[in-house]
């Protein structure tokens, strides 16, 4: 089991190229770009090596979503992805949001996780020849 010690989040860089592309496999390079450019993605480290990540944009301009958060396979089922939830929230807590959202496939563990950390299902999306899309929110 890994140890929840030397953490550290920060935005992501250019640095961390190969390791986002390695984990997130929508992300186009120019939204890459944008990630760095508005500080809306993060790289968690451990003993400074990255095993995770998460992004976000806003939701009608003006609500926190959590598109991808995703842990190294290595590390996952540790404590890491609820560490890395919680740092996000802090921050969009302390920028003035009192909010945020997250969404999953409804044929996808995630959901169990949210929940466990306190979202709450508040909608669905159904698209052509895809799971349905399940929208969960906090309150901060």
């Amino acid at each position: 089991m890994n140890n929840l010690v030397n953490i550290k989040t920060r935005y992501v860089s250019h640095e961390d190229r190969v390791f986002w592309f390695y984990l997130d496999k929508h992300l186009s390079t120019s939204e890459f770009e944008k990630k760095i450019r508005y500080k809306q993605g993060y790289v968690m480290l451990q003993n400074d090596r990255p095993i995770g990540i998460l992004k976000y944009n806003l939701f009608w301009d003006n609500i926190p979503f959590c598109t991808i958060l995703y842990i190294d396979k290595d590390y996952q089922k540790n404590g890491f992805g609820r560490m890395l939830m919680n740092y996000w929230e802090n921050e969009m807590r302390s920028i003035g949001y009192d909010t945020v959202l997250v969404s999953t496939q409804s044929n996808e563990d995630a959901q169990d996780f949210y929940r466990s950390i306190g979202y709450s299902d508040c909608g669905s999306l159904l698209l052509p020849d895809q799971p349905e899309e399940l929208f969960l929110s906090k309150r901060l």
